[in-house]
């Protein structure tokens, strides 16, 4: 199982320099997660940069993955991640679904660098 974050998917979506790094879990639906946080994320950045209707063909993309919503365990977890790693609560959430999912997290945020398994690249 995969899982990009949200950095990632503004990097795929745009065409930037790390597009490639993110193109082939992001192709394979099939082994996609998808946190409803990313979602959130996305969107907002879609809606602010390109309007609604852009917004909501991306989140229609973004829904082809297997959505993970937010429930009580990974909450907790997260909390736990968001301690130990300091990390933002988005990114403490994003990290405890994939681990939940046993997935591969894929991102050029920094604050995932060291952290056991990330497939992390540097901003392009």
């Amino acid at each position: 199982m995969n899982l990009v974050d949200s950095c990632g998917w503004l990097e795929y979506l745009a065409a930037g320099p790390n597009a490639d790094f993110f193109a082939a879990p992001l192709q394979e639906v099939d082994s996609l997660l998808v946190p409803s946080i990313c979602i959130l994320e996305v969107f907002k950045r879609v809606l602010q940069q390109r309007g609604e209707d852009a917004a909501l063909q991306v989140a229609a993309l973004m829904q082809q993955g297997q959505v993970v919503d937010l429930d009580t365990a990974t909450a907790l977890q997260s909390a736990r991640i968001s301690h130990d790693h300091h990390l933002p609560l988005a990114d403490s959430v994003i990290l405890a679904t994939a681990r939940r999912f046993t997935a591969t997290l894929w991102t050029q945020d920094g604050d995932f660098a060291e952290i056991e398994g990330v497939r992390y690249t540097e901003k392009g």
